[in-house]
């Protein structure tokens, strides 16, 4: 994600990078090639006069601005709703991380204090405990971020993984779900053992709840794009629109030569229109105005492993900032 830094006005209008020109420039160049067509043909043989008006390009305009409008209003809605479940995971990871290292474990492990001064006598194996499980979640954010983007890079997070699980995770369909189920099942053991009050694993499974319930919410973003139809009809109207708008302006008085100007400032309009609700009606992408969800998954991770006095934490990766130039 492009989070530009504060510019002036004119570097913002040229601004390329982070724009729809980067994807739309093959279309407006098909456009203009066809436009200045138009106008040779006009001009040389004189046999594109017609009595095409610019009224019906003006209601078809109209509506198509509408219909546009409408469409990139609902992707906003899908991009923001996805930001707020990711903000929700970071809390509910934040949440569980603390929870774990308060209410598991007897009195010396519950208290931060090993983890600050050292003092601390904690029961190792306790210790191991919280280790083990924050080091799942720090997992399963980023396979949720895979899982989210359809990639199967398990080795990237690997590492925070128990001997074998890995190879478990490979035959299953949903990584993530996986991952919780094995942290709910480790603070199953933590209560059998002793080390959590019937009360405190409620609390500790309302956490994981909390967090199934936003990635069933992010999941159903990914699984339920706007109607494919919808889509083909604005692409087709805007297309037909764009490359049958030099036949009406081919003939009106006082724009001559400027035809294939206008005609590109024109479709340079729709044409970014329609790319700009292509790009964040999936919110959870690559592109450049999707969600930084890597830099959210690191943060999640540093979070959370400094709770456990850990230092070798990753770089952290923030969304590209860069000046308007």
């Amino acid at each position: 994600m492009i989070v530009p830094k504060k510019s002036s006005w004119i570097r913002t209008v040229f601004r390329v990078r982070g724009s729809t020109l980067t994807k739309t420039w093959p279309r407006l160049l098909s456009v203009f090639v066809v436009a200045v067509a138009v106008q040779y043909i006009h001009d040389t043989t004189h046999y594109l006069h017609s009595n095409l008006t610019l009224t019906p390009f003006t209601l078809i305009g109209l509506a198509l601005g509408i219909f546009l409008g409408f469409r990139n209003n609902t992707s906003y809605d899908r991009f923001w709703e996805g930001r707020k479940l990711w903000g929700r995971i970071v809390n509910a990871s934040r949440t569980f991380t603390r929870q774990l290292m308060t209410l598991v474990g007897v009195a010396e492990a519950a208290s931060l204090s090993y983890l600050s001064t050292g003092k601390g006598e904690a029961d190792e194996e306790v210790r191991s405990f919280h280790s083990k499980v924050t080091h799942l979640l720090v997992a399963y954010v980023h396979s949720l971020r895979q899982h989210l983007r359809s990639q199967d890079r398990i080795e990237e997070y690997q590492a925070h993984l128990p001997a074998g699980l890995a190879e478990q995770l490979k035959t299953e369909s949903n990584r993530p779900i996986a991952i919780l189920h094995r942290i709910g099942s480790e603070l199953r053991g933590a209560y059998d053992r002793g080390w959590v009050h019937a009360m405190h694993l409620a609390t500790l499974e309302g956490s994981l709840t909390e967090l199934a319930g936003v990635q069933g919410g992010c999941e159903r973003i990914r699984a339920t794009p706007i109607p494919f139809s919808y889509n083909i009809l604005l692409h087709r109207i805007v297309f037909v629109y764009c490359f049958t708008l030099p036949f009406g302006l081919i003939d009106l008085e006082g724009l001559g030569r400027y035809t294939p100007i206008v005609t590109l400032l024109v479709s340079y309009a729709f044409f970014g229109l329609d790319a700009v609700g292509d790009e964040i009606e999936d919110p959870f992408g690559e592109d450049d105005n999707d969600l930084p969800l890597s830099a959210i998954t690191t943060m999640i991770e540093t979070n959370i492993r400094q709770r456990l006095g850990e230092d070798d934490l990753p770089a952290p990766k923030i969304p590209i900032k860069e000046k308007l130039s």
